[in-house]
């Protein structure tokens, strides 16, 4: 006997209308289900309060003794109670403080009311909100309402904004200062974040285990080599390991290059951002050729034998020489420090990742989305102060490099290149 698909139908629609419950609610009840909701929120505000009350009077018993108790060795007694403030919530709220003073007079700082009237939580609570995307005229939107009579205070988007400054101009310090003595830093990628009139340079780097690292920033108007040399001289003077080489990872820009080179000499390994360099040389050509071309360098920057990618590439130079001398020209320009890592033998995972600038201009695009509800920046410290904030939520969210594995073969590659150069390996760079 044949399937009767009509019956299949039919059972079908009976079982979906049996699954779709229609349920009314009068207006009364939706009214009655706010007050209750209005109503939790401060009962969890009452019932807060009074736990805390207790709590204070535990610390203020541990210090002064039982109340109505002669205690000939007490040395400190209850002085009554005092209108303060906690943090709830990313806000703050009024409390009664319960007092303890010592037998000299001084006032007794009890536990339970520091722990919960410290502004970390508030401070925290900010910048998780900032990173997130809201912006301080709606911070106090973004928090759990409170009930109607209750008051509030650092909502506001004046106070929001001065913590926030608060807040970045010390992380901004931080960064400035931090050590670098205790990281084993051996690739080094460096980029430039504009914004406006002013090009904020970033180095990015990656220790032996693979773990990435923001290391530093420096404001200028361009890429020049006077910004890039204060950078790198700032990251020496913080303990960057220079006594073995480093390989960095860069755009191209030549006044980079030179600041590289005055710096670090010899243990400067460099490597040319491919995607960069094909860019390059593609923007001197008409569209018709480009696809052709731009497969002949992906061909050649594909290959793990350093000599067969430098014989097509030069072979590629030579044929645009004569219709496109421009196009050669930047073909040749920096073409052996764009097989660097062919060179050291760096291949697979690892290869790709480091073969050209995408990981730090992920992490300037990540910064760029941090701040995207500023509309006017006032002042190049305000700049540095978004970007080291959005820098420092950016970190907690970065994995090792991929290929990570590998980096041991690329270590090993740049020993063997600092022993080959004779280079002595305690020499101090300038």
């Amino acid at each position: 006997m044949g399937k009767s698909f009509t019956r299949g139908a039919a059972r079908r629609r009976d079982r979906e209308e049996r699954e779709i419950v229609e349920v009314q609610i009068p207006l009364g009840l939706l009214a009655s289900l706010e007050d209750v909701r209005e109503g939790f929120f401060s009962l969890c505000v009452k019932a807060g309060r009074q736990v805390l009350t207790a709590m204070m009077e535990q610390d203020r018993e541990a210090l002064c003794g039982p109340k109505w108790k002669r205690d000939a060795e007490r040395r400190a007694i209850r002085a009554g109670t005092t209108r303060s403030e906690v943090t709830l919530g990313g806000r703050r709220i009024a409390m009664e403080r319960l007092r303890a003073r010592s037998i000299d007079g001084g006032e007794l700082r009890l536990p339970s009311f520091g722990f919960a009237a410290s502004r970390d939580a508030l401070d925290h609570r900010t910048v998780e909100a900032i990173a997130v995307g809201v912006s301080t005229r709606k911070y106090h939107r973004s928090l759990d309402p409170l009930p109607v009579d209750e008051r509030e205070r650092s909502v506001a988007r004046s106070s929001v904004s001065r913590r926030f400054v608060a807040l970045s101009s010390r992380m901004v310090g931080q960064w400035m200062s931090r050590p670098l003595d205790r990281l084993d830093i051996r690739v080094v990628m460096i980029d430039g974040l504009f914004l406006r009139d002013h090009c904020i340079l970033i180095a990015l780097g990656v220790a032996s285990d693979g773990a990435k690292h923001v290391l530093g920033l420096r404001e200028g108007s361009t890429e020049n080599a006077a910004v890039a040399r204060a950078m790198l001289a700032d990251l020496l003077d913080r303990g960057l390991r220079a006594e073995r080489p480093i390989l960095f990872v860069i755009d191209g820009g030549k006044a980079l290059r030179k600041a590289i080179g005055d710096l670090f000499g010899p243990r400067a390994v460099v490597q040319r951002c491919q995607v960069h360099k094909r860019r390059n040389v593609l923007d001197h050509l008409p569209e018709s050729m480009q696809s052709n071309v731009r497969r002949a360098m992906q061909q050649a920057y594909d290959s793990f034998d350093v000599d067969l990618a430098r014989r097509q590439l030069d072979r590629l130079a030579r044929s645009l020489e004569r219709e496109h001398p421009g196009a050669a020209a930047s073909l040749r320009e920096g073409l052996d420090e764009t097989l660097t890592l062919q060179r050291l033998g760096v291949t697979d995972g690892l290869y790709r990742a480091l073969r050209s600038t995408n990981a730090i201009e992920n992490l300037n695009g990540s910064v760029v989305h941090f701040a995207r509800n500023v509309r006017r920046w006032k002042d190049a410290s305000m700049m540095l102060r978004w970007i080291a904030t959005g820098l420092h939520e950016a970190q907690k969210q970065f994995r090792r490099l991929k290929g990570f594995r590998d980096m041991k073969h690329l270590v090993a590659a740049l020993d063997r290149l600092n022993q080959n150069s004779g280079v002595e390996p305690n020499r101090k760079v300038a």
